[in-house]
């Protein structure tokens, strides 16, 4: 029987820990990054690291913590853990369960994020471990990936029809990819291109721009983040904010403005950074949430029109598992489903203006 055991990262591991990530069974992700645990210890959480050793490999996982008067402390497992098999999942949740009741830690119940996609036989090994099927959290639990191993005239080719002919016509009309500095400018802009597209999709608010602003010079003072902009008129028109992570390059910001004449530019922008991230030695490109794939044609789903854009590189959409809770503590996570979450989610998001997650 396969087994594992769970332990906090030594302070050497601590030292290299992306370097371990990276190297986990999936390569890891960019919210269990170093950068991501910096600005989310300024965000309400502790951040703790924690290393699962099994026959054949360890899995590094970063472990956000939060704890709450009466109940204990709660565990999220962001986009984790990584695993080589979902079939090993069940024996890391043993070894977490064994682990925090050795040492004593109060927790009375954790969240996992696995990147596993999702299928029956997925959810039937969860629910057999005694996890909890709960709402996702992270955008990219259901999106859209592209696998850009292929040179890029290979790669152009193989686009969707409707992505490969936006990225050609803007080339052709001479739509320019200007790669900026992560300079304070360069943030503003690049928010306000947000909180637009924001306000015109409907989509809600987006975070604090401090927030942001930490968590773009996170990645960038470590190499792994990189701006795109195209300008219309000397006023940026788009941006994104795309991160290189190990083996893996995702589009996680961007904005645009409503009303613009260049044809493409959008599709251009993420053309220029797919080529960049392969230059980096990126192998798969997340274009970072779209609707699940049972809805994607969906027109009231409020993701419908960023997964018509994502869809147009990639037809695939992949859906994975999501969130799952394990109960350390049955009393108090009935506690905290019933009243506690909500209650603390509430307080904290009225104390501080900032979401809880």
């Amino acid at each position: 029987m396969l087994e594992f055991t769970a332990r906090f990262a030594t302070a050497a591991e601590i030292d290299q820990w992306d370097t371990l990530v990276v190297a986990n069974p999936n390569g890891g992700n960019l919210l269990q990054s170093e950068a991501f645990a910096a600005v989310k210890k300024n965000y309400g959480w502790t951040p703790q690291f924690v290393a699962f050793e099994g026959p054949d490999y360890t899995s590094y996982n970063l472990v956000l913590e939060k704890s709450f008067p009466l109940l204990g402390k709660f565990w999220y497992l962001i986009k984790g853990p990584d695993v080589a098999d979902v079939s090993h999942i069940p024996a890391m949740m043993t070894a977490l369960r064994a682990f925090t009741r050795a040492a004593r830690l109060n927790v009375f119940a954790v969240k996992i994020e696995p990147d596993v996609v999702a299928s029956p036989e997925a959810r039937t090994i969860l629910e057999g471990a005694g996890l909890v099927k709960v709402a996702d959290l992270q955008p990219n639990d259901n999106t859209a990936l592209l696998d850009i191993t292929p040179e890029p005239n290979e790669l152009l080719r193989k686009l969707h029809s409707r992505g490969r002919n936006a990225v050609r016509r803007a080339q052709r009309e001479g739509v320019e990819v200007v790669r900026m500095e992560p300079t304070e400018d360069t943030m503003r802009a690049l928010y306000e291109l947000m909180e637009g597209t924001f306000e015109a999709k409907k989509a809600g608010q987006a975070r604090e721009f401090d927030y942001f602003r930490q968590f773009w010079s996170g990645f960038c003072d470590r190499g792994q983040g990189q701006f795109y902009f195209v300008y219309e008129n000397g006023v940026p028109s788009v941006g994104a904010f795309v991160i290189n992570y190990g083996a893996k390059a995702t589009y996680k910001d961007g904005g645009s403005l409503q009303k613009r004449a260049q044809y493409g530019d959008s599709h251009l922008i993420q053309w220029a950074a797919i080529t960049d991230m392969q230059e980096l030695g990126a192998r798969q490109y997340d274009f970072c949430g779209t609707p699940p794939s049972d809805r994607l044609k969906d027109p009231t789903h409020p993701h419908h029109g960023l997964g018509l854009f994502k869809t147009s590189f990639t037809k695939t959409v992949t859906d994975f598992v999501g969130c799952y809770d394990l109960p350390l503590s049955p009393v108090r996570y009935k506690l905290w489903t019933v009243a506690g979450e909500r209650l603390f989610r509430q307080l904290y998001t009225r104390r501080t203006g900032q979401k809880f997650y």
